[in-house]
């Protein structure tokens, strides 16, 4: 059964750090090549924030986490990181990690969803005074 599991989500203060890991079980991101974060505050619909492609390592980033949150893959760990700096109060949401087999650009992956088959349960991230 293919899977992707997030942890390391928690409160942290504004202008904290916190990195989110998404680990994968039935497959390899070597295989599956099409990763991407998305977060979703209620009553909105879910974002993709972050996606990188783990065929030819390319990314995209929205405007609201540019310059401050980073993906990356160990493939050697089946995990894959989002490292978040500068947190915000408005960066607070629940976070997902998706996956699946690369089938377009790394903006369409977390714009249209393109390639994401496997979806997390999320793992929450407050950032708060």
């Amino acid at each position: 059964q293919l899977q992707v599991e997030e942890s390391g989500g928690g409160l942290v203060q504004p202008g904290g750090s916190l990195r989110l890991s998404c680990e994968a079980s039935g497959f390899s991101f070597d295989y599956l090549r099409a990763v991407g974060w998305f977060r979703q505050v209620p009553g909105q619909a879910r974002k993709g924030i972050a996606c990188i492609s783990g065929g030819d390592g390319g990314s995209y980033y929205s405007d609201s986490v540019k310059g401050r949150f980073i993906a990356s893959i160990d493939s050697a760990k089946k995990t894959v990181y989002l490292q978040m700096d500068n947190l915000k109060p408005e960066d607070t949401a629940v976070y997902f990690c998706a996956a699946g087999p690369e089938m377009s650009t790394v903006h369409d992956m977390c714009v249209h969803y393109d390639g994401m088959n496997y979806w997390g349960k999320g793992t929450l991230v407050t950032v708060s005074p």
